[in-house]
């Protein structure tokens, strides 16, 4: 089933080079049978015509915020009721600055307030805009309310190479297609976790090399985390160890933040005490410096040798340490999924185990995933592809009833 068919799609763009990517966006829409209406900012019109994207999309493009044309000229009251859905793409830092802040001043930002659609943002800006901690806190602000999509790492306009580039048209298609019908109204959830105790652990670590490097990987945390928001909808006490991420937590989760292998162990431990579940989503670094310089490391020759050690296996050593605990691994693999991931359910005495692989455009800081669960009593269930949120209830779902084949008299 097309879920974007008939959807009525209004895209906002503001201004930034990643602009020219918006047109193939529109184009993208539309052949998915969406109705598209076009919101440009005064930016947005230096770097693409208005006429291009009337063109694509088969409608006016759309920039006052007052329309003589409109009913009562209220035009972004008539474009708010319109809209199913809002993308923006690109969202530069100063539109999002505007937004977090509920400002109103442009047509598309009065749209955003307007509107009582999903708002779909799909940042694009310079690596050192999109890192710099102002930035990253109107995103996390953002994040309560809307989908964030990407940044993309990799080579930039400006000659930059780092997190900042718009994802591509497909991947925003993708994103939005896949939080469609996926809306949890939490109220409904049955309460399968009442009375549990259950620590999750999420996002990446960091290693360091130095006191301005280190040794790290693509993952976002998003999984771990929905499942954090999920089990506690579920009724569960949930205590989230997190890696380094951009997201936020709702505040009755208990948020233990971390860096490096080692720090994650030693919360899990702290942690894990009176726990009833264990549930390891987050991609620990298996190498850490042996001896971390002190100071910043400069270039000798032509290259670099590192001395490299092995961090602590932190699901391993959990699991085998407290064999009462209900423990949930997760092997992300770029290939032989399924061999790998029996592997590690077997090797360090787990109970279930969810695979995923991995790789360019899959899994790591993507909004959807497939897995494939495995249990300790050789079951083998496959997810489709969905909605990290939506996800997260599946597979605790799963968890829940081998949970209850175990341990009949504990849920």
């Amino acid at each position: 089933m097309n879920k974007l068919s008939s959807k009525n799609i209004l895209v906002g763009i503001s201004g930034g080079i990643a602009a020219y990517k918006s047109a193939e966006l529109i184009r993208l829409f539309k052949k998915a049978d969406a109705n598209v209406r076009v919101c440009m900012t005064n930016g947005a019109q230096e770097f693409i015509t208005p006429l291009t994207l009337q063109a694509l999309s088969g409608n006016p493009v759309h920039s006052t915020l007052l329309d003589p044309d409109a009913e009562a000229g209220m035009g972004h009251i008539e474009l708010a009721r319109w809209a199913d859905l809002l993308v923006i793409a690109p969202a530069t830092a100063d539109l999002m600055a505007r937004m977090r802040a509920g400002m109103a001043d442009d047509l598309l930002t009065t749209l955003v307030l307007a509107s009582n659609a999903p708002v779909h943002i799909a940042p694009a800006m310079n690596q050192q805009m999109w890192a710099h901690p102002a930035t990253q806190d109107n995103v996390a602000e953002l994040a309560k309310y809307h989908h964030i999509h990407g940044p993309a790492a990799g080579e930039q306009a400006c000659g930059d190479v780092g997190y900042g580039r718009m994802l591509e048209p497909q991947e925003i298609v993708d994103a939005v297609v896949g939080t469609l019908n996926q809306t949890i109204n939490t109220s409904d959830v049955e309460q399968q976790l009442a009375g549990k105790r259950v620590l999750i652990t999420a996002g990446p670590t960091r290693e360091p090399l130095d006191p301005v490097r280190y040794l790290t990987n693509r993952s976002s945390g998003k999984m771990g985390y929905a499942i954090a928001e999920a089990a506690a909808a579920m009724g569960a006490e949930v205590v989230l160890v997190s890696g380094p991420t951009q997201l936020s937590v709702s505040d009755h989760i208990k948020r233990v933040d971390i860096e490096t292998a080692e720090q994650m162990l030693s919360a899990v431990t702290s942690e894990v005490e009176n726990c009833d579940i264990f549930i390891a989503a987050a991609a620990v670094a298996d190498y850490r410096l042996k001896e971390v310089a002190t100071k910043k490391m400069k270039k000798q020759g032509s290259g670099l040798h590192l001395e490299l050690e092995q961090n602590p296996d932190i699901l391993a050593t959990t699991s085998i340490a407290n064999p009462d605990l209900f423990t949930v691994g997760f092997a992300a693999e770029t290939n032989d999924v399924i061999e790998y991931a029996t592997g590690k359910l077997k090797r360090k005495q787990l109970n279930m185990i969810v695979a995923n692989q991995v790789g360019i455009n899959k899994g790591f800081d993507k909004d959807s995933n497939q897995v494939d669960i495995l249990t300790a009593d050789g079951e083998h269930i496959t997810l489709p592809e969905m909605n990290k949120k939506q996800l997260a209830f599946d597979i605790l779902d799963i968890i829940c009833q081998t949970y209850h084949k175990e341990k009949p008299h504990a849920l």
